[in-house]
């Protein structure tokens, strides 16, 4: 199932720059990971924002719970979830 994330990132203000750093690299890496697998099918950066939106590509709502709740980032996100399916006009095959 493809699912659109929205996330917002709201580090606090007073959280020491060297424990934000390690949690940032381990987010990045376990990101990078579920990319890899192709669970994590895009992201972007909002522009003039500290957010992402992304698109999962995953089982369903059981595992999408599940990767987004082990994100080392994610006790400082605010999240938002839309499921999507293909659209009847698309010309992309690959979409599901």
């Amino acid at each position: 199932m493809l699912f659109k994330v929205e996330m917002i990132v709201k580090l606090p203000v007073d959280m020491p720059k060297e424990i934000a750093d390690d949690i940032k690299l381990r987010e990045k890496q376990y990101s990078q990971e579920l990319q890899t697998q192709g669970k994590w099918r895009h992201i972007w950066r909002v522009a003039g924002s500290y957010a992402n939106v992304s698109i999962f590509d995953v089982a369903g709502n059981a595992e999408l719970h599940d990767i987004l709740s082990a994100l080392p980032l994610y006790p400082y996100m605010e999240i938002r979830v839309d499921a999507l399916c293909r659209h009847p006009s698309s010309i992309r095959e690959d979409d599901k």
